[in-house]
C-alpha cells in the first residue's frame, strides 16, 4: 500500500478518536477553552518531538511566499474550526458530531477541484456525493423541528468542517515543508489565542486534571494526526487525502458506542452505509494518463526513483531517504498517479 494511503488513515483514526474523548471533557470546561487545550497540548507536544529530533532548534526552512499559506491554514483550521467543533458538540451526540465530520472531507474535494484546480474525476465525484448524501440523512432532524433547535449543533459541527477545509487546502501550499513544523507552529498560536480568548470572556482554567487530559487528548488527536495529515498531503494531494480522512468518523463513532452508550437507529446505519460507499470509490479510483513535469525547485525527503534523478552539489553519504533542495528537469511520461507534489498539473479532461 501506498505509504501516504497508510498515514491518511493513521490521522483519520489518530483524529476520529478524539470527537467522542473531547464530548467527555465538553461539559467540564468551556468550549473556546477546551478546544484552545487541545491545540495547547498538540503545539508543545510536536514542539518538544521537533527539538529532541534535531538535538536543538532549527530553522523552519519555510520561503518567504509561503508564510501567507501557513498563517491562513492556522486562522481557519486551528483557531475558527475547534471552536465551532466544541460549541456543536454541546448540543450533538458523539457518534452524530463523528459522522458529520465527513463534511469536511466533502468541502475539502470541493475547494480544492473548483478554487485550486485539482484534478476531479467521476468516481471521486461520485464518492463525494455519496458521502453528502449520508451527511444529509445524518442531520436530518428528527425531534424539535418546529423550533429549529435540532439543527443548532450539526450547523456548527458544519461549520468547523467549512473552516478545516480551507485549512487543508492552504496547507497543501506548504505540505513539502517540515511537518512537525507545521503541526507545531498551528498547535502554539491556536492554543495561545483560544486559551487568552477564553479567559478573556470569562473562562476559568480547569483542573490540573482535565487540562491534562485535554492536551493528551489535543497532542493526539490534534497534533500526531496533523503530522500524518501533511504527509499525506504531500504523496495524495488535498481530495484525495480528504477522502481517505473521511474514515474518521467511523473509528470516532465506533468509540462513541463504547464510551458513551449512545444509541443508534435506522438513520444512523443508513448513513453510515453511504458514506462507506462514498469512502470505497475513493479507494478504489486510478488515475492514469500522460503528463508533463515543468521544471521545479523544492526541498523535502526523496528517494532518487523516476521523479529525483538529479546530481549533489552537496555533501552525501549515499544513504536514503535524504532532504535537501533540489530541481526537477522538464519530463513527459506516464504512469498511475496522485495530485501529490509532483503532479500538479492541468488537465484538458478528466483521465
Amino acid at each position: 500500500m501506498n505509504k501516504s494511503v497508510v498515514y491518511a488513515l493513521v490521522a483519520a483514526v489518530l483524529f476520529g478518536a478524539s470527537t467522542p474523548l473531547a464530548k467527555l471533557l465538553v461539559n467540564m470546561v468551556s468550549p473556546v477553552m477546551l478546544g484552545g487545550l487541545l491545540y495547547l497540548g498538540s503545539g508543545i507536544g510536536m514542539l518538544l518531538i521537533r527539538l529532541l529530533r534535531d538535538r536543538g532548534w532549527r530553522a523552519s526552512g519555510l520561503q518567504p511566499g509561503e508564510w501567507p499559506w501557513l498563517l491562513g491554514a492556522i486562522a481557519f483550521g486551528g483557531v475558527l474550526g475547534p471552536v465551532a467543533l466544541m460549541f456543536g458538540l454541546t448540543s450533538t451526540s458523539g457518534s452524530t458530531a463523528s459522522l458529520l465530520l465527513n463534511l469536511e472531507a466533502v468541502l475539502t474535494a470541493v475547494l480544492a477541484w473548483v478554487v485550486f484546480r485539482e484534478n476531479a474525476d467521476r468516481r471521486v465525484v461520485a464518492g463525494m456525493l455519496a458521502i453528502v448524501a449520508g451527511g444529509l440523512v445524518l442531520s436530518w432532524p428528527s425531534g424539535a423541528v418546529e423550533t429549529g433547535s435540532g439543527w443548532i449543533g450539526p450547523a456548527a459541527i458544519g461549520l468547523a468542517c467549512l473552516c478545516w477545509a480551507i485549512d487543508n487546502n492552504l496547507t497543501r501550499k506548504v505540505s513539502a515543508s517540515d511537518a512537525l513544523f507545521i503541526a507545531s507552529s498551528k498547535g502554539l498560536v491556536a492554543g495561545t489565542v483560544n486559551v487568552g480568548l477564553a479567559m478573556a470572556l470569562g473562562s476559568a482554567l480547569p483542573p490540573l486534571g482535565t487540562a491534562t487530559s485535554a492536551m493528551v487528548v489535543g497532542l493526539l488527536g490534534y497534533g500526531i494526526s496533523l503530522v500524518m495529515f501533511v504527509l499525506a498531503l504531500r504523496g495524495l494531494g488535498t481530495a484525495r487525502t480528504g477522502a481517505y480522512f473521511s474514515t474518521a468518523p467511523f473509528a470516532g463513532a465506533v468509540l462513541s458506542l463504547v464510551l458513551l452508550g449512545e444509541d443508534t437507529g435506522a438513520g444512523f446505519w443508513l448513513a453510515s452505509g453511504l458514506m462507506a460507499l462514498g469512502v470505497w470509490l475513493h479507494l478504489t479510483e486510478r488515475h492514469e494518463h500522460e503528463h508533463l513535469h515543468e521544471e521545479l525547485d523544492h526541498a523535502h525527503r526523496h528517494v532518487h526513483d523516476e521523479h529525483h534523478r538529479h546530481s549533489h552539489d552537496i555533501s552525501w553519504d549515499g544513504q536514503e531517504p535524504h532532504e535537501h533542495r533540489h530541481r526537477h528537469a522538464r519530463m513527459a511520461h506516464s504512469h498511475p498517479h496522485y495530485p501529490d507534489i509532483h503532479h500538479r498539473h492541468g488537465h484538458t479532461q478528466n483521465a
